[in-house]
């Protein structure tokens, strides 16, 4: 675990390292995951630039893709939240589905 991140959470957090570091691997997928769906949304972009046929792939994989990103950052954001517990009003309501 970084060590600026180990001291924030012995300092202000009941929650238990284990949990943290689950979290933070959670996390690392997620991004892992909206960084290889942005990179195809490039690829397909360019390959439509050049022949404009690639555009029908470039909206399915955009119709298909952002969905799921949604998905999973709303499941991260209640992941995270049942382990912090906010108070009342703290936190900005969750996102809704759309783009």
């Amino acid at each position: 675990m970084n060590s600026a991140l180990e001291s924030v959470h012995m300092e202000n957090s009941s929650v238990p390292s284990s949990e943290i570091l689950a979290l933070h691997e959670r996390f690392r997928e997620i991004k892992h995951s909206v960084n290889n769906t942005i990179a195809v949304f490039m690829a397909l972009s360019e390959l439509a630039q050049r022949n404009p046929t690639h555009y029908e792939k470039l909206t399915q994989a955009v119709l298909s893709r952002c969905p799921d990103i949604v998905s999973q950052l709303q499941g991260f954001q209640q992941e995270l939240l049942s382990k912090v517990k906010p108070e009342a009003g703290t936190l900005p309501p969750p996102m809704s589905g759309r783009l």
